[in-house]
Parts: structure tokens; C-alpha cells; sequence
């Protein structure tokens, strides 16, 4: 199918090329066919800009080159960023094939403005003294830009990290649309009497979806997106169910799948990116991608990454010894299971954890209506940074997204979408991407405030009543407003580095994993909680049972993600052993299982195969960066923690006022080690975070 074609690329009859009375994108009214013509006339212009700035006679000016050069390309990212976050939250066939068939130019384009030797020369021509010091730091960020983006190599080599570039985006792109479709290609129908044990809101939304599928009363559609996968993993009594979707989750996207699926295998597309990042690395004179991947980062080098895994790993490891025994103990004499797989372990866990705490996340659900839990939000941040939150209006690109407002002081500083529930075309996961940063334009020397989405993919809600979050989504809800509140929290007025521009990638998570914390505090949750059907806050019986098991497994869970790191890292840094069909992925997989993992999956497992984060994310050599940003949002929230033994409460304002300041308001105007230092008065360690985690003692 061709896209349909817009009638003429003039901003009153294509969508892309204009924007809304608040100057945001029309998501209402964008199509397909809008797209070819919407990207020739903006990549048009952001060629005329890069010309006439490259000109002999135009000046090294940074206000120049900004007015002229930034003004152009930030239009062509907004249009282009607007089509790339349809394609994940509202994909089709029609946009999928405009998508791609657009993507190789916007890449060519890109990739040939950061290795243009004279632009580069313009920048390098710059009198540093002449700019304030986020100016400063945004020069520094181009310079060091240009230079891995190829703009010293020349002739041949120059070419060919052009290509590099260009391939490496088609095939994180079908990386991506192989793992979707892989995704929703499942779907298994089955009888009430084979769902034993799942909550009810699960058995209605499965029979609802059965219901709009045809089929007849009493089925229930399974799939394998996470608000149906992960309660079937948990409460199914039926071993068989749980094995049977846990095949098909582990195995989508590889050489395991149904052959029906063979052309969705993401094996040969993974050790073609590996062979091209390599390649790259050395062009740029690195020894391994890794080693290219840290250069902008916190992190010194790659062996320092995996020094600091590898600490983690041994401290970790004890404990997540521990908590399998106590499962396979208890699977063993109350279950019936003295040979557990892998389908079964995340049912012994919640067993486990029921019968250890009396608590069931089930029934924690029902206090978590998703407006309830959103208000409570919205209080977080409103208390601690002195700001206000009310719904605002923008166009949308489904009836279930939100748009929000964010003042301080009676003015306007930013807005955002919020898309939480799960649905076909959208892609799994969550994430917190720009719409556009706070910038003092150059071109209209008015300020320009920051706009964020941050999608989810929550169940929806059944009949009329609100969705149910799980705790775990509460947290990944305040996970990614975190991130949104990097962004649209800061007071920098220099694009490239305000808000998340600019920001070392393994610092970006300090802001978002420190939002995390406020999800176990009485205080907070005393205002995020109402019981669906009595309206009734949590019980403080209850808070103290999730109190007491949230560090269940942590071991565990620490363990698997140095695992995932670790995989990721040494895979970067040429490690894993090589046959004549390319890198053997599988083989590092299972060596880095055997060194770290306490809990070894079937041969059949190919996890890396969606691993979208290193193959499709912009995570690859950085997947690290979570673990890495944990300790720095631990040692963070430790501030709140010391000053509540005053106040008598973590919402402290003080403390909260301080933290904006220094660390969210500063955004990537400064290194991270620097902004974490000016909050916290040294440089981080790793107590608090073992201390949370309920490591502290073995640490010790």
C-alpha cells in the first residue's frame, strides 16, 4: 500500500508544516501522506541554512549560526520527532512504510551536517570567552559532536562512516518493527476454567478483548503485552499456561520462533549493527565500540564500567543466592514443585511473597485508581518545587492521552502529554521523549518553554471504571515523570543544553530513578491511594506489609540487571566469540549467565533478540547506565532522608528547592559530577543505595 498523498506541502493544507496556536504538532490531523512532502520542504530548508552558514563570508558567531542554522534544524527534528512518536504510539502499515521510506534522508541529512569540515571550522573559530557558560558547555558538546561524528575523517573514511550511519538507522528501525510485530502476533485463546488465580481485572479486560475478537462467552484472549503477560506469569495456577506464553515471550524476534515468523529473526540484523559500531569505533580511532560509547559519559572507560558491575555483582550475589533457595525451599513443601523452570519462578516469588508478608499485589492494586495515583503525583512535585499542574488543551493523537500544564509563580514553564495505557500500534515499555526544549530563540528573541511526552503502557480501564495500576507501574509512572521533570524544570535558555539535552547518558536516569522513592513513603502515599469501590486510603497494615517486602528479591533483581549490563558491555567491547556467519550473541549471553546468574533459563531463551534498549535505544554500551544513575539518585533522595529528621517529612521544601536548583534547573549547562556536587556537597557513594536495597549490611 503507497501512502496517500497530501495535496500540496503549504502549512495551510499539510499539518507537519505548521503547528498548533501554542506552536505544537497537529497529532490530531497529521497522516501518512503528509509526510513526504512535509520532509522535502524542511530538509529544503535546512539545506539553504547549512549552506548559507558555511558561506566564507558568514561569521563565527554563535548567535549567528543559532539563528540561522539551530532556528532551521530544530523545525525539521520537531516534524520529524513528531512522525517518529506516532510511529511508536500509533503505528500502521500506511505510516510504517512513509516512515521509512523519509528516514534514510533525515538520517543522510543529519549525518552529513555533523561531519561538515566547515561548519566544523566555524565552530572551532569561536572565541569560548565570548559566551556565557552554558554556551560554553554547548561548544564543548559541539566540538566533541563533530569530532564522532566523523567531521575529522576524510575522503573514503569520511564515505563510509556516511554509510555506517545510514545503516545502522534502518536497522535499529526494523529492530524495532520486528519485536512489535513479533509481539502482537500472539494471541492465544482460552477457557475461564484455565485462568485459576488471576485478578479479576485481568479475567474482565482478557474476556472483554475475547469478546471484541468474536469469540464466544467464557474465552479469554491472552498476549503477550505486559499488563496480560506478566499477571499470567504471577498468578496463573496453571504451569502449562505459564510455560506456553513464557516460549513465546522469550523466543519472539529469534531463531526459536514459529516459522511462520522467520522473517521477523533479528539475528542477522544484530550482528550486522555490532559489525557496523565496530567498524565505526575504529574509523573514530577507538578500540571497541564501548570504548567510543563512554567517551561523552560520566564513566571514565569501559573498565571502569565493568569494575564498578562486577563490585556490584559480588555484593548482589549473596543475597540473590539466598532468595532462590528460599523459593525452591517453598515451591518444594507448598507447592509441589521440587524441579522449578523458568515459567515457574516468578509465580513461586509472588507465593512466596504472600505467604511471607501477607500481601498480594492484587489486592494493593485496588488502591491504586490511575486519577488517584496521578493526583498524588502531581502533589509530589507541586510540594517540593513550588509549582502548579492543571490539565491544559492540545491537540492528541488518541482520545486516552492527557496534556498538562506546568506554572511557577503564575507563569507558563512547560507542558506535557501523558499516554498510559497500552493498545495494537504502540510499543511496549515506557518512555519520556522532547517534544522541544526551553530556548531563548535567537531568530524571535522570545522564550521558548519545554514540552515532554511520557508514554506508559498501563491497562486501561473496564466499564466505566478507572484503571488499576499495579505499585510496580506507580513506580514506572513516577520513573518517567522524573525524566519529564528534567526537562521541563530548567532555567537554561541554551537548547542544546537545557533540560535532558546535553546530559552525560548515564546521569540522564539520577532525576527519574529518584522520583521512584516518594512510591514508598506513608506520606505520599497516604494521597495516592482511594480503594476503587470504598474510596478508602491504603491501610497503614497494609503499607507496612509492602514496606516490609519491598526489598524482596532485591538480590535477585540486582543480579540480573548486572547481568544485562554486563552483556551488553562486553558485547561492545568485542568479546563474545565470532563465526563465519558473524558475532555469536547467544554464546556471550550464556558465558555472562554462567559467571553472574543464579537463575539459568532454557537453552531456548533469546533474550537479546528484543533487547531494544542496546539494539534499538540508544542504550548500546550504556545499558549500564541505570545501576550507575541508581547509586547517584539513591545518595540523592538521602538528602530528603536527613532532612525529614527535622521537618518530619521527605517532602521537604528546602531540600526540594536545593535539588531544583542544582540539579534539575541546570540541565546539561554543566557535567553532572558538578551539578551532583553543588546538591550534595561531594561526589557519590554507594551506601544509600545498598541501604535501600536492604544490601547494607553484607556490604559492610
Amino acid at each position: 500500500m503507497s501512502p496517500t498523498p497530501a495535496p500540496s506541502s503549504s502549512p495551510d493544507t499539510n499539518p507537519l508544516l505548521a503547528l498548533s496556536d501554542n506552536g505544537l504538532p497537529l497529532f490530531d490531523q497529521i497522516q501518512p501522506g503528509h509526510i513526504p512532502e512535509a520532509i522535502d520542504a524542511l530538509l529544503a530548508n535546512a539545506e539553504a541554512a547549512m549552506l548559507k552558514v558555511t558561506e566564507p563570508t558568514f561569521p563565527a558567531d554563535w548567535q549567528a549560526l543559532s539563528a540561522n542554522l539551530d532556528v532551521a534544524n530544530e523545525r525539521l527534528g520537531m516534524a520529524w520527532g513528531a512522525v517518529s512518536h506516532l510511529k511508536s504510539v500509533a503505528e500502521t502499515p500506511a505510516l510504517r512504510e512513509a516512515y521509512n521510506a523519509a528516514q534514510p534522508r533525515v538520517t543522510e541529512f543529519f549525518t552529513r551536517l555533523g561531519a561538515n569540515e566547515t561548519l566544523y571550522a566555524k565552530y572551532k573559530a569561536i572565541d569560548a570567552q565570548t559566551l556565557n557558560p552554558a554556551q560554553q558547555q554547548a561548544l564543548k558538546n559541539t566540538l566533541r559532536g563533530f569530532v564522532l561524528g566523523g567531521a575529522e575523517l576524510q575522503g573514503a573514511q569520511k564515505q563510509r562512516f556516511a554509510e555506517i550511519q545510514a545503516r545502522q538507522a534502518e536497522l535499529g528501525q526494523a529492530f524495532g518493527e520486528h519485536a512489535l510485530d513479533a509481539t502482537e502476533a500472539f494471541s492465544l485463546l482460552v477457557p475461564s476454567a484455565d485462568l485459576a488465580g488471576l485478578p479479576a481485572d485481568v479475567l474482565e479486560a482478557t474476556a472483554q478483548a475475547a469478546k471484541a475478537d468474536g469469540a464466544s462467552s467464557g474465552m479469554h484472549k491472552l498476549t503477550l503485552k505486559m499488563p496480560v503477560y506478566l499477571p499470567v506469569m504471577q498468578y496463573a495456577q496453571s504451569s502449562a499456561l505459564r510455560e506456553t506464553l513464557y516460549k513465546a515471550h522469550v523466543t519472539r524476534a529469534s531463531d526459536q520462533a514459529p516459522p511462520a515468523q522467520n522473517d521477523q529473526d533479528n539475528t542477522p540484523i544484530m550482528r550486522e549493527l555490532l559489525a557496523l559500531r565496530a567498524e565505526e569505533a575504529q574509523l573514530l580511532g577507538f578500540a571497541h565500540y564501548a570504548a567510543l560509547s563512554i567517551h561523552p559519559k560520566m564513566a571514565e572507560s569501559s573498565a571502569d564500567v565493568l569494575r564498578f558491575l562486577s563490585d556490584l555483582a559480588d555484593r548482589a550475589k549473596p543475597f540473590a543466592m539466598r532468595d532462590v533457595a528460599d523459593m525452591r525451599a517453598f515451591a518444594a513443601a507448598e507447592l509441589g514443585l521440587a524441579d522449578p523452570q523458568a515459567w515457574d519462578w516468578p509465580y513461586i516469588g509472588e507465593r512466596l511473597k504472600e505467604a511471607r508478608y501477607a500481601f498480594s499485589e492484587a489486592a494493593l492494586k485496588s488502591y491504586f485508581p490511575a486519577p488517584k495515583v496521578l493526583d498524588g503525583l502531581f502533589k509530589v512535585a507541586q510540594t517540593l518545587f513550588g509549582i502548579d499542574i492543571r490539565p491544559d488543551t492540545a491537540p492528541v493523537w488518541h482520545p486516552s492521552v492527557q496534556f498538562f500544564r506546568i506554572e511557577r509563580d503564575g507563569q507558563l514553564i512547560g507542558q506535557f502529554y501523558l499516554d498510559p495505557p497500552a493498545r495494537d500500534g504502540k510499543r511496549g515499555g515506557a518512555w519520556m521523549d522532547d517534544v522541544r526544549a526551553r530556548w531563548l530563540r535567537p531568530d524571535t528573541h522570545e522564550l521558548q518553554t519545554p514540552v515532554a511526552h511520557m508514554v506508559c503502557n498501563f491497562s486501561g480501564g473496564q466499564d466505566g471504571r478507572p484503571a488499576l495500576m499495579t505499585h510496580d507501574d506507580v513506580i514506572t509512572l513516577f520513573h518517567e515523570f522524573g525524566h519529564g521533570l528534567h526537562h521541563m524544570l530548567t532555567q537554561v535558555d541554551e537548547h542544546d543544553v537545557s533540560g535532558i539535552s546535553g546530559v552525560e547518558w548515564d546521569a540522564v536516569e539520577l532525576p527519574s530513578q529518584f522520583m521512584e522513592n516518594f512510591c514508598w513513603e506513608w506520606d505520599v502515599l497516604q494521597d495516592m491511594t482511594a480503594h476503587v469501590d470504598t474510596g478508602e486510603p491504603l491501610p497503614r497494615d497494609l503499607f507496612d506489609k509492602m514496606l516490609r517486602a519491598k526489598n524482596f528479591q532485591s538480590g535477585l533483581q540486582t543480579v540480573r540487571q548486572v547481568e544485562f549490563s554486563l552483556f551488553d558491555m562486553r558485547l561492545h567491547q568485542d568479546d563474545a566469540p565470532q563465526t563465519p556467519e558473524g558475532t555469536d550473541i547467544q554464546a556471550l549471553a550464556e558465558t555472562i549467565r554462567n559467571e553472574v546468574a543464579v537463575i539459568k533459563p532454557p537453552a531456548y531463551n533469546r533474550m537479546a533478540h528484543t533487547f531494544s534498549h542496546i539494539f534499538a535505544g540508544g542504550y548500546a554500551a550504556g545499558y549500564y547506565s541505570y545501576k550507575w544513575a541508581e547509586v547517584l539518585s539513591a545518595d540523592a533522595y538521602a538528602a530528603f532522608e536527613e532532612a525529614s529528621q527535622t521537618s518530619g517529612t521527605v517532602l521537604d521544601r528546602a531540600t526540594g528547592e536545593r535539588y531544583l536548583t542544582e540539579i534539575l534547573a541546570k540541565g546539561g549547562s554543566r557535567p553532572a559530577m558538578a551539578s551532583f556536587k553543588a546538591f550534595r556537597g561531594r561526589e557519590p557513594n554507594i551506601d544509600a543505595l545498598l541501604r535501600h536495597q536492604g544490601m547494607a549490611s553484607e556490604a559492610a
